[in-house]
């Protein structure tokens, strides 16, 4: 490609640049709204992977007519004797809606002086002093509900109203980590015993009972174990946990790429109207470097390149824009699409995850019905005779 070539595809670009802006313009948006929603539902993919990578192997409930009730006590020996079986860890957890009734906290309850299935209560347990946190009732609070309280001046304690209508004043006594706010932003977490109290659970009452298998490979063979135990015991591992969280995303995730396809259609459709429709400034444009001695292929090949810049200018720009816009301001708005925004606010930080594959495909996809929307009309054109072309 000399470099006459391209001294007059720079002429021609500047040349035409009004005509070009809005389609400039259109394809940013296109591309940003798409890549941002690419980046949004892999960073949170990725920090979901990351996040139940501390999560427990295991987890065992009980339902009753298709609903969870509480289990008893007597499972968490009957799994401790499991052969294979570590970190058996009894649960109490709810959801406490607060004063209003239109906000909530999931409340768990843990045994602190045991060892936890929990990788992430293991950690935070190292950074505090046990014995002082149960002195009292006190609390670890994630970076959403510490918020909350703030604002409704709840400052270092909170007056919990259990179901048999007494108070309960909890200190906050820490908050939670938050590199794991995408799943603990809105979680309380207490002793078991208080957490007991304030959900309205029995001595012997658990909502769960949790545990790791260090072999994967008896993952199976122990979960036939354990479902021949009682008839009415569920059994859930991490990797269908993570499968569910996937298949959410994922559907979030594939109905914007639906839309863009849409779009993107309907963008193509009236691009290849457009240049189908070709002015006859254009023609004579076109006749002109016929008549001048410029082939057919080097038309197309000017066509091509011009139309090619536009598109990569388009993507790079969109692309870079929607990478600013969820990674440095935490996508505003959009955000709420994935993580919802009726209940606690989430400032959770979007970790910077870019999946070169799916943008490369967004690149074809979008590159490949532009360039055929221009190519084809103007080939048309440079097929007839220049004269004819130039009238």
């Amino acid at each position: 490609m000399s470099s006459s070539f391209l001294h007059f595809l720079t002429l021609q670009l500047f040349k035409e640049k009004q005509r070009h802006l809005s389609i400039v313009i259109i394809s940013i948006l296109l591309i940003f709204l798409l890549s941002s929603v690419l980046f949004i539902s892999s960073s949170i993919r990725f920090s979901l992977e990351q996040t139940l990578k501390v999560q427990p192997d295991f987890v065992v409930t009980r339902l009753q007519g298709g609903k969870s009730v509480p289990a008893s006590l007597d499972w968490y020996d009957e799994i401790l004797d499991i052969y294979g079986v570590t970190k058996v860890t009894p649960r109490v957890y709810g959801r406490y809606f607060f004063k209003n009734k239109e906000k909530s906290a999931l409340i768990v309850g843990v045994n602190f002086l045991e060892e936890q299935s929990h990788k992430t209560l293991e950690e935070v347990m190292k950074n505090i002093d046990v014995k002082e946190f149960l002195k009292g009732n006190q609390m670890l609070v994630g970076v959403g509900v510490k918020e909350y309280l703030k604002s409704h001046f709840y400052n270092k304690s909170y007056n919990f109203l259990t179901p048999k209508g007494e108070f309960l004043d909890v200190k906050i006594f820490n908050t939670l980590p938050k590199d794991t706010q995408l799943i603990t932003n809105d979680m309380i977490v207490m002793p078991i015993d208080l957490a007991r109290k304030v959900l309205g659970y029995g001595e012997d009452e658990v909502t769960d009972i949790t545990f790791n298998v260090p072999n994967p490979d008896e993952w199976e063979q122990l979960s036939d174990k354990l479902l021949a135990m009682h008839y009415d015991l569920q059994v859930v591992n991490k990797n269908e946990v993570k499968k569910s969280y996937q298949n959410i995303y994922n559907y979030k995730g594939g109905f914007f790429l639906i839309l863009f396809l849409i779009v993107l259609m309907t963008f193509s459709l009236i691009l290849y109207q457009r240049y189908s429709m070709v002015y006859s400034t254009e023609k004579r444009h076109i006749g002109l470097l016929r008549a001048l001695g410029w082939s057919i292929n080097d038309v197309l090949k000017l066509k091509f390149m011009e139309t090619f810049t536009i598109i990569l200018t388009s993507f790079i720009v969109g692309v870079f824009m929607a990478y600013i816009f969820v990674f440095v301001f935490d996508a505003p708005l959009l955000k709420n699409i994935f993580l919802g925004s009726n209940n606690l606010y989430n400032s959770v930080k979007f970790t910077p995850v870019v999946d070169m594959a799916t943008l490369s495909s967004i690149f074809l996809l979008y590159a490949l019905p532009f360039i055929t929307a221009v190519i084809v009309p103007v080939w048309r054109v440079s097929v007839t005779n220049p004269k004819e072309a130039m009238l």
